[in-house]
């Protein structure tokens, strides 16, 4: 099954919902950055909420990014998306390992620890909106359902899940997202609660082998379900060399200077997919001309 999301309306315009499989791009991204299986599950919802979250941006060149930071050994990840289903991210601490939790399962919130999420909405304005919570588990989804809930006013379910093999390759990943508009009835609110509460973890049903729409029609189906759109999704950085030339004249004079006068080429690894830029001496050298002349 390829990355893609669905959204989809219900309840007479009453429920908007979004629900998305992402085990592709998060095996991309697991391989970019070299992560071990906690820091994979926890950069892999991170990517899934972001998508999700990034298609309801309204701009063309509008920006979403999605930051957890704690005091765990992870330290935080962070993920941007657009509303064409691009998304990229890295975790801090890629290669962190820590054992289990008490259900066998990888302890995404004792990796990430006590902290703050925050959700940052460039829309192309002087600033860009940020909304932030303290972390309520550290399991992202449950803190992704608090943020709407405070930050938003948006009564909300968030299901997110990544599943390994024993290889550490990706089994499953995915998501949705289901939220309540104003003046939702009282019916329709406990409708909904009683199948958010009967339902499988996300991983088990895409392992099951059900589609986002699938799971859509399974919480929502008898509710007057209707799609809206469908949106492949993808793992896409937008570096490239004059990106990370920019980066570095903004370090400052002194700063180039020392590496000049190191008289070696510098390698610089984007962030967001890890890949190397070498800049040799003389380039270096260009770019302290630029930034002098400024």
């Amino acid at each position: 099954m390829k990355d893609y999301m669905v959204k989809a309306t219900a309840a007479n315009g009453y429920i908007r919902a979004f629900a998305a499989t992402t085990r592709d791009l998060v095996e991309e991204a697991k391989d970019d950055h070299n992560t071990s299986p906690v820091a994979t599950a926890a950069l892999g919802r991170m990517l899934t909420a972001a998508a999700m979250m990034g298609s309801m941006m309204k701009g063309e060149k509008d920006l979403l990014t999605l930051k957890i930071e704690g005091d765990g050994p992870l330290g935080g990840v962070i993920a941007t998306a657009n509303n064409h289903g691009e998304v990229k991210g890295y975790p801090f601490n890629p290669t962190v390992l820590i054992p289990a939790n008490a259900k066998g399962k990888l302890d995404v919130a004792e990796a990430i620890g006590v902290g703050l999420m925050s959700v940052i909405m460039d829309t192309g304005m002087k600033e860009p909106y940020v909304g932030q919570v303290a972390l309520l588990s550290g399991e992202i989804a449950e803190d992704l359902t608090y943020y709407y809930a405070t930050s938003e006013q948006t009564p909300s379910s968030v299901g997110l899940g990544v599943l390994l093999n024993k290889d550490n390759t990706i089994k499953a990943s995915g998501g949705f997202i289901i939220q309540l508009m104003p003046g939702c009835p009282d019916e329709v609110i406990d409708k909904l609660e009683e199948k958010i509460n009967g339902l499988s973890p996300v991983t088990t049903m895409l392992s099951e082998g059900m589609s986002p729409n699938d799971i859509l029609k399974h919480i929502l189906g008898d509710m007057e379900l209707e799609f809206t759109e469908s949106l492949d999704l993808s793992f896409k950085c937008n570096c490239n060399k004059e990106r990370i030339e920019k980066a570095l004249i903004s370090v400052g004079e002194k700063e180039l200077k020392e590496m000049i006068d190191d008289g070696k080429p510098i390698e610089v690894k984007c962030h967001f997919c890890n890949k190397a830029y070498e800049f040799k001496v003389n380039e270096l050298e260009d770019m302290l001309r630029k930034a002098t002349s400024k």
